[in-house]
Formats: structure tokens, C-alpha cells, sequence
């Protein structure tokens, strides 16, 4: 026996996977640019001897590597839990 989500039995789902894709797609433009940001300025705050500016700079990229990473882990994660429940 086959179990698989009825994804046809909503209205509006085809609108649904769009905006979800949107919104995947503007995370990670968003997170790639927080991450030259952020790099920049760890670089410049480091080399001119500000301690302070240059962790900001830091966990600024951290963050942003964390983002991108679950922007990106969440679609495999859900694909995975639909063929695990196929298996079942």
C-alpha cells in the first residue's frame, strides 16, 4: 500500500508552492548578500583593530551561513518525511 499526501485535494495549493518558492528564493538572495556584508565588515573591522565591530561582523556571517542552511535543509527534510511516510 501506497501512502502519499493528496496534495490536488486543496484549493489553491499550486499558489501555495509558488509563494513558498518565492520566499525560499528571496531567504537565500537575502542571505547571500547578508553573508558579503557581513564578510566586509569583519574584514575592514579586523584589519583597522576593532574587536568589537569585527565579532558583530562575525555572527552576522554565521547567521546568515545558518539561514541559507535551514532555507535549504527544510525542502530536503520535508521531501525526505514524504518518502518516509511513503514507506510506511
Amino acid at each position: 500500500m501506497n501512502v502519499f499526501p493528496d496534495f490536488g485535494g486543496l484549493d489553491g495549493i499550486g499558489d501555495l508552492k509558488v509563494v513558498i518558492g518565492a520566499m525560499l528564493t528571496i531567504i537565500l538572495v537575502v542571505a547571500v548578500l547578508m553573508i558579503i556584508v557581513s564578510a566586509i565588515l569583519w574584514v575592514v573591522a579586523s584589519s583597522s583593530g576593532n574587536p568589537g565591530l569585527a565579532s558583530k561582523g562575525r555572527a552576522g556571517v554565521f547567521v546568515a551561513v545558518g539561514a541559507a542552511a535551514l532555507a535549504g535543509c527544510g525542502v530536503a527534510w520535508i521531501n525526505w518525511l514524504i518518502n518516509l511516510g511513503g514507506q510506511l
